[in-house]
This record gives C-alpha cells, sequence and structure tokens, in this order.
C-alpha cells in the first residue's frame, strides 16, 4: 500500500481507502475516486503541483495534498 502523492507519473493504482474523513475526502469520493477504482498517475505541473490523474473515463487535477489522502494498491 502506498499513497497517490508518492506514486510516479505512469504509475496505476487501485484506490483502496482514505487517510482520514474530512469535506476534501467526500469531494473526492463525489468525483469518483471511490475504493475499488482504478486509477493512474497521468504527469505533473511543471512546478509538480497540481498532478493529473485517471479515473475511469475520467481526467482531474488534484494537490498533492489531496492525493496524500488516497491510499493506493499498485498494480504490478
Amino acid at each position: 500500500m502506498t499513497y497517490l502523492n508518492l506514486m510516479v507519473p505512469g504509475q496505476k493504482g487501485k484506490v483502496i481507502g482514505f487517510a482520514r474523513e474530512s469535506r476534501i475526502v467526500r469531494r473526492l469520493y463525489e468525483l469518483g475516486i471511490q475504493p475499488g477504482r482504478s486509477i493512474v498517475y497521468l504527469r505533473n505541473a511543471p512546478l509538480k503541483d497540481p498532478m493529473e490523474v485517471k479515473v475511469g473515463s475520467s481526467c482531474l487535477t488534484l494537490r498533492h495534498a489531496e492525493a496524500a489522502l488516497i491510499a493506493i494498491e499498485l498494480e504490478t
């Protein structure tokens, strides 16, 4: 298990949960970042923040602080 902010561009994984409950986590859930969903880390912005991820058919941008809340099981 790792967290989304620790992945590198190109890695894939599955969302397994969240580090803690907060308004941000509820919003991430509404955006489709839910346990069991596949997630792909696409790329960073030029200054490393935000990062772009793909969840299902949607591309989202997240701050690294938000990504640190998302627990991931990496695909091998």
